[in-house]
């Protein structure tokens, strides 16, 4: 199913916020050089495990984009600093000006270059727009983005013509 350019605006955009949020190395209106500031209730690292598990009123910044979540785990790669995968779990919520992706889960994935929004009804709104659907996949590289799974929701109010 083809989208309007509305909507493939409208998911290209939300996937851009989501993208610069979750990893540094992805461009976004200069923002990549950005630092990130993560702030939770407790933190939990395995240096073993590359991992770091921040739980507790997640906030995640990078410039104008943020990111709220209960649990927030990042995989790190082989190389120091690579970042391979994010997880953010519970009451997620990415923002970015009047732009807000919701779901219960998301993860991006920098090997396959992909946000996905997952559970809790995963909904992006932009202005008073919406799209909502089961699993909601921005491609970064690829600038494009589908919903699938269910029952795909557009809404979309027109501009009022002058």
């Amino acid at each position: 199913m083809k989208l309007s350019a509305s909507i493939a605006t409208l998911m290209i955009m939300t996937g851009l916020a989501a993208s610069a949020v979750y990893a540094a190395s992805i461009p976004h209106k200069g923002s990549a050089d950005l630092p990130i500031t993560i702030k939770s209730n407790d933190l939990t690292t395995d240096n073993k495990g590359k991992t770091a598990v921040f739980t507790g009123k997640v906030v995640a910044k990078q410039g104008d984009l943020t990111i709220f979540c209960d649990k927030m785990t990042v995989y790190y790669g082989k190389t120091e600093g690579e970042v391979d995968k994010i997880e953010s779990d519970g009451n997620v919520r990415i923002v970015q000006e009047n732009r807000t992706g919701l779901a219960s889960h998301a993860v991006y994935d920098s090997k396959q270059g992909q946000i996905t929004l997952t559970g809790g009804n995963p909904k992006v709104k932009q202005g008073e727009d919406t799209v909502s659907g089961e699993i909601i996949t921005y491609f970064i590289d690829e600038e494009r983005s589908s919903v699938t799974g269910g029952r795909v929701e557009a809404v979309i109010k027109p501009k009022p013509k002058k």
